[in-house]
């Protein structure tokens, strides 16, 4: 149990925020919360056991051991005890196992989102609930823009991404970290997050001395820079997907340069995007040189051969048109 300063009406707030979320789900609708023992996701377990119940929800939790210090499968078991014991619908303790396929922090999230995907699927859970904050929002920014992936990285999570819902990025971290200590709710400090080999403790650390060097408010303000991110790139989307609808390539995946050659940068990005994806190039594979090549076929053409994409295919220009062709060959004899 961690000591600390009551913020009086913590625990409502964080009700509150959970409340308005809950509303817009259905009366005997599941949902899996994950809870690791922390501050976070303890305030948010708590404030959907108060709740759910009124809407005729239920509640199922998850806790995830991902192995990666000692005493890890104590600590999943403590917690699912205390999930069981305040009355969750159903607790799971689940052991992950986490690779190093993009660095230990990256691996240790694919096998959690995967573990909470199959417990979701098993328990027919129409939603996800994560307790991120407006902190972890934050970093989440200044981790997109460190790495120049832009503006879509940079625009942090959203409340609610397919079944995943996070209503606490209005929250501060101090704030559910109070709302613990005002209902006496065991709290646990995961050793890892002081452990700087990890790229977000090391932020977290860091944003004490950004708040007092720009005057305070830090983190609020990369929150807010998050959310209209957000709304820039919804319009855009929409905007992309219209001019896909009109230039006919929902129905195809060739389009005429003529078509795309006047859209603002942005925008032609985004639409020669979602035609690799429609001709095959598995998501999240395409790299930004590919995307910067294809569109130099439209800006930039000086008569260079196509561009190679993931999925075994070629982007290329021919007479004024783009178009896809596939590299995979095809074995003799086959039908």
């Amino acid at each position: 149990m961690s000591n600390g300063m009551v913020e009086p009406g913590a625990m409502a707030l964080v009700r509150l925020a959970v409340r308005t979320d809950l509303a817009e789900l259905l009366p005997g609708d599941k949902i899996l919360v994950a809870c690791s023992g922390g501050a976070d996701s303890v305030a948010l377990t708590l404030a959907l056991l108060k709740e759910a119940p009124l809407l005729a929800i239920l509640v199922y939790a998850i806790t995830i051991d991902h192995g990666l210090q000692t005493g890890s499968a104590s600590r999943a078991e403590q917690t699912a005890q205390w999930l069981s014991a305040i009355g969750c619908d159903r607790v799971s303790a689940v052991k992950v196992e986490v690779g190093s396929i993009g660095g230990i922090e990256a691996a240790a999230r694919d096998a959690r989102y995967a573990a909470l995907e199959i417990e979701a699927s098993e328990t027919a859970s129409v939603a996800i609930y994560l307790g991120h904050s407006m902190d972890d929002q934050a970093e989440s920014v200044l981790l997109g823009l460190g790495r120049g992936s832009g503006p879509r990285s940079m625009a942090g999570m959203e409340r609610v991404s397919g079944s995943y819902r996070r209503p606490l990025l209005g929250l501060r971290r101090r704030q559910l970290r109070a709302a613990c200590i005002e209902v006496n709710a065991p709290i646990w400090d995961d050793p890892q997050n002081e452990d700087e080999r990890f790229t977000r403790v090391g932020l977290r650390k860091l944003m004490p001395t950004l708040d007092a060097t720009l005057g305070g408010g830090v983190v609020e303000a990369l929150a807010r820079t998050a959310d209209l991110l957000r709304e820039d790139l919804s319009a855009l989307d929409s905007l992309t997907a219209q001019i896909v609808e009109v230039a006919g390539i929902a129905d195809g995946v060739e389009v005429e340069v003529s078509e795309l050659v006047h859209l603002p940068t942005a925008v032609r990005t985004r639409v020669l995007r979602a035609m690799a994806f429609r001709a095959g190039v598995p998501a999240g594979s395409l790299s930004f040189n590919q995307l910067t090549r294809m569109d130099a076929l439209i800006t930039s053409w000086r008569g260079q051969g196509g561009v190679a994409l993931p999925g075994e295919l070629t982007f290329t220009r021919k007479s004024g048109r783009l178009s896809f062709s596939t590299t995979r060959r095809v074995e003799r004899g086959s039908r």
